[in-house]
């Protein structure tokens, strides 16, 4: 897209002046680039930018991080996970906590860093804190091709693998005000733009799938407002007889894929293929948004020998007294609105998810509040 086409599109964001809009970007990677790019700052009144439930480690359940605690402080066994899992808080501990009071936590950048711990220490068990969405969910159905290939026994997954979709549509059930969906780019990777459209038919409500630069955000913007303002107008066009009730015209969803260097309708079929030989869905409980039917990823049954317990944490909450995170990832608020924000709740002590992951919207929002982002 050309330079003059962008300013365009930048110039009718700025000056928009029409009925007020909510768009939610779910993804935290698009929240971090739509402040470092100051789109935000410079947008009509009448859109209002929301985040949404896109970060995987805000939405892990306290019971999670207690399990993974658990583990910690077992003899012969060590806990692997990845380092925006060290604050998050459980019901009583940080997994950050539980490792200075001696408990066995070890940070990875990847997951198959644990292979050769496992094979050099044969008589502990590694328990990897498999976090994550759609889109990591292939390398551990790869680190599974690796501990069967290999003959390895002594690791085992602790998941927390969520899919991202069902939870869009707890948002569209919830929250009848979000006008539109800018959708998780890395995830649509994997699942393809397809996925979006039964929602958009269903719930009337548009999807742009995008990519990460300055350009890709302003182009979906300006397409989600103009695909919006279509929906709400064709919502409003419905006309009766007198003494009749009107039936309300059915809006119209649309999904348009902006990000097609790396997303297809189809998506990644092998990386699916991966996923589906070693995952099945079930269902999973959300930090903020309860438990939601076939949004949690499991190992399938024949493959519970590597399976650390991940079922049953069924605790949602743990929130401190104060805490609106559970609003800010439904769009209800935005997080300088939550009570705790930049005072009680920083970044370096982190009282809620959301403060704690660089994806998380409050971590976001502070660090490019206090000029720290990035």
């Amino acid at each position: 897209m050309n330079i003059r086409s962008i300013a365009e599109k930048l110039e009718y964001l700025r000056t928009r002046d029409g009925e007020p809009l909510k768009l939610m970007e779910v993804c935290g990677t698009h929240t971090a680039g739509i402040f470092r790019s100051g789109i935000r700052g410079v947008l009509s009144p009448t859109i209002r930018l929301i985040s949404g439930p896109g970060c995987p480690v805000c939405v892990t359940p306290a019971a999670y991080i207690d399990r993974c605690a658990m583990y910690a402080r077992m003899p012969a066994h060590t806990l692997a996970c990845f380092g925006d899992m060290l604050k998050v808080p459980g019901s009583a501990r940080s997994l950050s906590e539980v490792r200075a009071e001696g408990g066995r936590v070890e940070m990875i950048y990847s997951p198959f860093e644990v292979l050769d711990w496992a094979m050099s220490a044969p008589e502990r068990t590694f328990v990897i804190a498999a976090v994550g969405f759609e889109t990591t969910v292939p390398a551990y159905g790869l680190l599974m091709d690796e501990l069967i290939g290999r003959g390895i026994e002594n690791v085992k997954l602790l998941t927390a693998l969520k899919s991202a979709i069902p939870a869009i549509e707890r948002i569209c059930q919830t929250e009848e005000s979000v006008d539109g969906f800018l959708c998780p780019g890395h995830v649509s990777v994997i699942t393809g733009s397809k996925v979006y459209e039964p929602l958009a038919e269903r719930y009337g409500k548009p999807f742009v799938v995008a990519g990460f630069e300055a350009e890709h955000l302003v182009h979906a913007i300006y397409e989600l407002t103009r695909s919006a303002e279509t929906v709400k107008a064709d919502s409003t066009g419905g006309t009766n007889t007198p003494g009749q009730s009107a039936e309300a015209p059915k809006k119209r969803g649309s999904v348009r894929n902006l990000y097609g260097e790396a997303v297809s309708a189809e998506g990644n079929p092998k990386a699916r293929r991966v996923m589906e030989r070693y995952f099945k869905p079930g269902a999973a409980v959300w930090r903020g948004l309860g438990e939601m039917d076939a949004s949690g990823l499991y190992l399938r049954g024949e493959y519970r020998r590597f399976d650390a317990g991940s079922r049953g944490l069924d605790e949602d909450g743990c929130l401190p007294d104060g805490c609106l995170c559970a609003d800010v990832i439904t769009g209800r608020i935005d997080p300088d609105a939550c009570p705790m924000f930049g005072g009680a709740c920083v970044p370096g002590n982190a009282q809620g998810p959301c403060m704690v992951s660089s994806e998380g919207a409050c971590g976001i929002w502070y660090q490019n509040a206090s000029g720290t982002f990035g």
